[in-house]
C-alpha cells in the first residue's frame, strides 16, 4: 500500500473474482496501493491468488466456484468475515471456447450453458450475495469485466460474444435496479497482453502476437492487464459518482476501424 492511501479508497473492502492472474490481480494490486482491503477469489488458482494476498498484505485468496449460488454466499461471507463490510466488486472471472464463428456446428446448448454460468449467471448472483453490503456502504460500485466481443459480436467463440453481449445488457438492469445506492458499470477490454498468452504461445510467439496486435490499432500498443484495472479502479472511485450504466471500451482505439469485425488478429 502506498504511504498516502486515496480517501476514496482507504479502509474500503473489495471483491474481485477471478483475483490470481490477469486482469484481476492487476485490479487487486492497483486497489492495495490506493488503500483499499482485498479479498481475491480465484476457482483454480490458488498459488497464484494466496501468493498475491502475501505480496499485498491487508488482502486474503478465498477459493469459490461462483458458478455456484451458495459459493458466491459463502465468498461474500468471508469479506464479512475478514473485513466487516463490502463496498466494491469486480466481476472479472471468465471462460471461453475456441470456435470458428463459421461452424455452426463447432459449440453445443452445453457449452453456450457452461460459458453463460459464469460469464453471466454468476456475475448476478455475486451482485445479489453482495447486494445489502454495497447498498449500505456509502459508496457501492460494481465492475463487470465485458470485453469487445459483446459488442461488436467477435471474439473467441459465438457464445462467448453473446455472453458478453449479455453481461453489459446486465449492466445496464442492474445500474437501474441498485440506483441510487450503488453503481454498476462495465469495461469491454480488446486484446490484454496476459500471461495467459505468453504461457501458450512462449516467450517469442507472445512477443509476435503483441508486435502484430499493436501494429493494427491506432494506439500503437498491446494493450496490458494494468491498463486495463486502471480505468476499473477508476470507475470504482466514489469520485466517479456521476457514472453509471456505462461500458468503456479498452482497445487502444481498434473499435475505430470499421473493418474491426473482418480483420484477422483484431478480435478481443
Amino acid at each position: 500500500m502506498s504511504a498516502a492511501a486515496d480517501p476514496g479508497f482507504a479502509g474500503r473492502v473489495a471483491i474481485v473474482t477471478g483475483g490470481g492472474t490477469g486482469i484481476g490481480a492487476a485490479v487487486a494490486r492497483q486497489l492495495r496501493a490506493k488503500g483499499a482491503r482485498c479479498v481475491i477469489n480465484y476457482a483454480h488458482s490458488r498459488d497464484e491468488a494466496e501468493a498475491l494476498a502475501a505480496e499485498l498484505g491487508e488482502a486474503v485468496a478465498v477459493q469459490a466456484d461462483i458458478v455456484e449460488d451458495h459459493a458466491c454466499q459463502a465468498l461474500a461471507a468471508a469479506a464479512r468475515a475478514a473485513f466487516g463490510r463490502i463496498d466494491f466488486l469486480v466481476n472479472n472471472a471468465g471462460r471461453t471456447k475456441f470456435a470458428n464463428h463459421e461452424d455452426l456446428a463447432a459449440l453445443s446448448a452445453e457449452d453456450f450453458l457452461d460459458i453463460y454460468r459464469l460469464n453471466v449467471v454468476a456475475a448476478f448472483q455475486m451482485v445479489r450475495a453482495c447486494e445489502a453490503d454495497l447498498r449500505a456502504s456509502g459508496a457501492g460500485a460494481v465492475v463487470n469485466v465485458a470485453s469487445v466481443a459483446g459488442v461488436f459480436g467477435i471474439g473467441s467463440s459465438v457464445a462467448y460474444a453473446a455472453s458478453k453481449g449479455a453481461l453489459l445488457t446486465m449492466t445496464q438492469s442492474l445500474a437501474r435496479a441498485l440506483a441510487p445506492a450503488v453503481r454498476v458499470n462495465a469495461v469491454a477490454p480488446g486484446y490484454v497482453a496476459s500471461g495467459w498468452f505468453e504461457k501458450r504461445l512462449g516467450a517469442e510467439g507472445f512477443a509476435r502476437l503483441n508486435a502484430r496486435i499493436a501494429a493494427a490499432t491506432p494506439m500503437g500498443i498491446a494493450t496490458s492487464p494494468d491498463e486495463v484495472a486502471a480505468p476499473i479502479v477508476h470507475l470504482l472511485d466514489p469520485a466517479a459518482r456521476a457514472i453509471t450504466g456505462e461500458t468503456l471500451l479498452i482497445d487502444a482505439g481498434a473499435h475505430l476501424d470499421v473493418g474491426l469485425s473482418r480483420r484477422p488478429g483484431r478480435e478481443g
